[in-house]
């Protein structure tokens, strides 16, 4: 085995309620920031936040070098000193072709633009095949806005249903809160630091939003074990055995995706690098918000354990 897993005691016996009013005063004042910060100031259409060609509009052309492999590094450094915003190249296939994306500047010809541009790119790659460019409107833009964000609620509407039907409404309620606490924090993550806001960005928010759901059901699956089993025991220590009995798990799955994501965001260029970010920071609130948020809920509401001692323990609810 992987000695410095002997490191990682068997069991804890952390007491994390205990701490669970400072966390929602952490995570209150965390929530109010980020939508100020990804709603303020508002500019069409993305509000605070800094939305990329896909949301804003721009030029989109596509190279190639072939037979040789394009230089994705001279390629972005030309494309950089030319006076466009958001430089993009991104490699395409099988290495012998790129796409370049960037915003004109205001009032200037595109077309005159994307002339320029090809001109400083074949001087940097030498001979050089282009496509004709594509230029993305503002109503293709805002369109792409619409949907993107209409996956992003369609995601977390099923999630809410999902939940509804495996664990009671109390237990819902729980999932439902940190699941909107992990997806506004991370929206304030992408505007505080003014992170790109792109389609890459929706998919790694999607992303985030299935790993939190994943990581509260576990705790909420031992907890409703453990709420059978110690029938007698009160709430509080009931959810710090559940959180404690799955902590090792939840940690180490955690740490070999935030390992797996900063070989991406180091080796995975420029391009990459937004998203794995916003996937490095979504597992680990995510991981925060199913021990401090979505499980604490529950201290709230309370949970009908009446129910849960009227439903027998199955065969394979048995641990040896």
């Amino acid at each position: 085995m992987w000695p410095l897993i002997k490191l990682l005691p068997i069991k804890t016996n952390f007491q994390f309620v205990r701490f669970a009013r400072l966390a929602a005063v952490i995570s209150i004042v965390g929530v109010l920031a980020s939508l100020g910060r990804a709603l303020f100031p508002f500019e069409p259409p993305c509000g605070g936040l800094n939305c990329g060609i896909d949301f804003t509009g721009g030029t989109m052309i596509e190279l190639s070098t072939a037979p040789r492999q394009v230089d994705l590094a001279a390629a972005r450094a030309a494309l950089s000193a030319q006076p466009v915003g958001d430089p993009q190249v991104q490699g395409v296939g099988d290495g012998t072709k790129a796409m370049v994306r960037y915003q004109p500047p205001a009032g200037a010809d595109s077309d005159q633009v994307a002339e320029q541009v090809r001109g400083a790119l074949t001087q940097s790659l030498g001979q050089v095949t282009f496509e004709a460019p594509n230029v993305i409107g503002a109503k293709v833009s805002g369109e792409l806005f619409q949907s993107g964000l209409m996956a992003l609620g369609l995601a977390i509407l099923l999630m809410m249903v999902y939940i509804w039907f495996r664990f009671e409404l109390q237990f819902g309620i729980g999932a439902v809160v940190a699941l909107f606490h992990d997806v506004i924090l991370t929206f304030g993550i992408i505007a505080f630091f003014r992170l790109e806001f792109s389609l890459n960005t929706v998919a790694a928010v999607l992303t985030v939003i299935g790993y939190s759901m994943n990581d509260t059901v576990v705790v909420f699956d031992r907890l409703r074990e453990n709420l059978r089993k110690y029938k007698k025991m009160p709430l509080r220590e009931i959810i710090d055995l559940s959180i404690n009995e799955t902590l090792s798990r939840t940690v180490i799955t955690g740490v070999t995706a935030v390992l797996a994501l900063t070989g991406l965001a180091v080796f995975g260029g420029a391009t990459l690098f937004d998203m794995s970010l916003v996937l490095i920071f979504g597992i680990v609130i995510g991981t925060y918000s199913s021990i401090y948020v979505a499980a604490p809920v529950l201290l709230l509401f309370g949970v009908k354990r009446g129910q849960e001692e009227a439903e027998p323990l199955k065969p394979a609810d048995v641990r040896v």
